[in-house]
């Protein structure tokens, strides 16, 4: 049995006999309850320490583990209602709104209910999560000299070199920012670029947290359409002539959510268009390690082919490790790295050194390269079941595009198909989707929904969900009488 779901059952099994023991009283030792559930000690210790957590349990070194005396009761519930005077106070005139909308971000965060297939989740699954390796960084790291202390306000020399090493061209360590997280990173870009009111052109559709970040920050995100071949230079000249932006930011690489890569005649119009509007484009590279085993070649970062300091660099260790492994880089050239630099510190500081000094155990051991290849043909694999699933079972849902790198498929849905309504009889039948409405900083051109194939365990609940959404499907299909 795995380690985790073992922790989680006992837990669950001794809380469910917690009522057995006056408050105060000594639960069975840690040997006993090893020999009853048949269970490591490392399992054993686990489990107290998360009733521990939840404040039920009560643990003494030497002595044992203890039921916890219940807390007292507090007073009267108090009265909140004054705090939405003082968080709305004069907001008209704030430049940056003091509530911000994270529905489009919690899309992709929150877990479903036990037993709904998980087609909306951002992250990879457990079992595609190179776990043994990076607990093995992470122990590995924590042992090196110097591991808990104060790292470098950059981050560590070496770190930052290796994503230098990644980026390529004339990019190096010394232009390079370590960051906790690509989210942190482009909120750092924003913020440095942009001041509060201001337009920032953004892909249509787009990443929701983006969208989430830009107008947290005050500022007005203005679309820029996006075809098979990534942005369209001609539209993204004529938004900086209409709007005065100085910052574009785009993904193009495997583009979320409609996985186009930039082209090859694009790539080079779009540093030229932003370079002539005095503007910074700030490219999302937050998937070029997710690219599957079909795939080819991969065209370099925007980044490495920008001698004059155009483009902010977002690269990210996240998409390819774990959601909790929160290791990126931001990469400029120029007096804006300064400024980028002097808002990392004042809002985090550093990132933790420990973290740092395992990704670097993480990113040179043998194991990293075997876990991306064995990562791109699992990605492949899934991709290719759910394309065929979708094919044969909803032929209706377009799929204009079947990328080859990334972890999730972008379907338009019939005309007069609601997408509130299908994601609701979705979640009904048992399969939490995406709807793409989020994706768009403006009104969409057509329903849409965004499947991901990367957080579901395998093949078989791939196809399971599928089913499910067929069914959700036929339900919003069907006419009112018939329902």
């Amino acid at each position: 049995m795995h380690e985790r779901s073992s922790v989680g059952e006992l837990a669950n099994q001794l809380r469910r006999e917690l009522d057995r023991y006056s408050p105060g009283g000594k639960l069975p030792s840690s040997r006993a309850l090893v020999e009853r559930f048949r269970v490591s000690p490392v399992t054993v210790s686990r489990a107290l320490a998360q009733l521990a957590a939840e404040g039920l349990v009560v643990t003494r070194p030497g002595a044992g583990a203890f039921r916890a005396r219940p807390r007292p009761s507090g007073g009267p519930a108090g009265d909140t209602s004054w705090q939405e005077v003082a968080l709305s106070a004069d907001g008209a005139a704030d430049l940056v709104p003091r509530s911000v909308d994270a529905s489009g971000v919690l899309a992709s965060l929150a877990a479903p209910s036990p037993g709904v297939v998980e087609f909306n989740g951002g992250y990879l699954h457990p079992s595609l999560q190179p776990e043994r390796a990076m607990a093995a960084a992470l122990s590995r790291a924590g042992r090196r000299p110097g591991a808990w202390g104060r790292p470098p306000m950059e981050g560590l020399f070496e770190l930052r070199e290796w994503f230098a090493r990644g980026i390529g061209g004339a990019v190096t360590a010394a232009e390079v920012l370590v960051t906790s997280g690509g989210q942190s990173a482009l909120t750092t870009a924003l913020r440095a670029l942009a001041p509060p009111g201001a337009p920032v052109l953004v892909e249509s559709p787009t990443y929701p947290g983006m969208l989430a970040i830009a107008r947290a920050a005050g500022l007005r995100p203005v679309p820029v359409p996006v075809d098979a071949d990534g942005v369209r230079p001609a539209l993204l000249a004529d938004a900086f002539r209409a709007t005065g932006a100085r910052v574009f930011v785009c993904q193009p690489l495997f583009q979320n959510p409609t996985g186009a890569v930039l082209a090859p005649g694009r790539r080079g119009e779009v540093l030229r268009i932003a370079r002539e509007a005095g503007a910074f484009v700030v490219e999302d590279d937050f998937v070029r390690r997710l690219v599957h085993e079909d795939a080819g070649p991969l065209p370099r970062p925007l980044a490495a082919d920008d001698p004059d300091g155009v483009v902010v660099h977002v690269g990210s260790l996240t998409k390819a490790t774990s959601p909790s492994f929160r290791v990126s880089a931001l990469a400029a050239r120029g007096p804006v790295l300064e400024r980028l630099r002097a808002i990392q510190v004042v809002d985090t500081f550093f990132v933790p050194r420990p973290l740092q000094e395992a990704a670097l155990e993480l990113v040179g051991s043998p194991a990293w390269p075997r876990h991306l290849r064995a990562l791109s043909a699992e990605l492949k694999a899934r991709r290719d079941m759910m394309t065929s699933a979708l094919r044969l079972h909803l032929p209706d849902l377009s799929l204009p595009h079947i990328p080859s790198g990334g972890y999730h498929l972008w379907l338009r849905l019939p005309d007069g198909m609601s997408e509130p309504a299908l994601t609701a009889a979705a979640l009904r039948a048992g399969v939490a989707v995406t709807p793409g409405r989020p994706y768009f900083s403006a009104e969409p051109p057509a329903a849409h929904i965004r499947l991901s194939f990367a957080a579901v365990a395998g093949g078989e609940e791939i196809a399971e969900g599928v089913r499910r959404l067929r069914t959700a499907c036929a339900e919003v299909a069907a006419p009112p009488a018939t329902r």
